[in-house]
């Protein structure tokens, strides 16, 4: 990423735009200058990435998709599956700071769950591993965070999820791993607020003035196909909630 961000400011593009943390990091290493626009984001603050959602400052600026509620409602959707669910596995990125699996921690803990979070490191995340230690602590269901390495490597999760007999709930983002659920912030509502800043920006607003936006809509996938892979039973009243279900 180092290298492709140095390649676009050699270009001397007129603005950068970005998805996810890791990427923001290397853009801003690479110019202090040429605008950046981010999207799907979780915690621009946590991550070092601005110190104010009112006044980002210097060349970065975007749209978070953070929704401190969508751990509970993730975790209500797999109790909902499962109401004698008690350990939930929460997996997550070593790579990124730790605010979203701590504020995943503490959401399971407020419903009386015991979760496990587990860090897997990049390029080469050890998910075999990760499943075997789910094993270990019998993990009853599993939360799978919107993070780099969890988005690169998701239908590998999904698929070990189903072989070893997991519910899941991905990031709405990860809609294409095939797992159980995907519920969260919408992207097509960030993708249309950074479009908008960007076009705020190439006519000559700086992105240190523009507030950090939030995309706080929600969607709600259901996996048909793969409730029959795991043999789990999908209560009607969750179908009939869901934007999309796939058959």
């Amino acid at each position: 990423m180092p290298e492709f961000a140095a390649e676009m400011v050699a270009l001397s593009v007129d603005l950068i735009a970005v998805i996810g943390a890791v990427t923001v990091r290397a853009v801003r290493q690479a110019t202090s200058s040429v605008p950046i626009v981010f999207a799907v984001v979780v915690e621009p603050i946590g991550d070092g990435l601005a110190t104010s959602l009112e006044r980002p400052s210097g060349n970065v600026t975007g749209v978070t998709t953070f929704d401190p509620q969508q751990a509970i409602t993730q975790l209500e959707y797999l109790r909902a599956l499962n109401p004698r669910l008690e350990r939930v596995a929460i997996l997550s990125d070593q790579g990124v700071s730790a605010c979203m699996s701590n504020s995943n921690r503490q959401a399971a803990e407020s419903l009386q769950l015991q979760p496990q979070v587990i860090r897997v490191e990049a390029p080469l995340a050890d998910y075999d591993g990760a499943f075997a230690a789910m094993d270990r602590e019998h993990a009853q269901a599993l939360v799978v965070l919107e993070e780099p390495i969890n988005q690169a490597c998701r239908k590998q999760i999904a698929n070990l999820a189903a072989a070893h007999r997991l519910p899941t709930v991905f990031p709405i983002s990860m809609l294409d791993a095939g797992g159980l659920l995907a519920y969260g912030t919408s992207l097509r509502e960030a993708a249309r607020k950074m479009a908008s800043y960007a076009d705020k920006i190439l006519r000559g607003s700086g992105p240190g003035n523009l507030p950090i936006q939030a995309a706080l809509s929600h969607e709600l996938v259901v996996n048909l196909q793969t409730a029959r892979r795991i043999d789990v039973a999908v209560p009607s009243a969750m179908l009939a909630k869901a934007n999309q279900v796939i058959q």
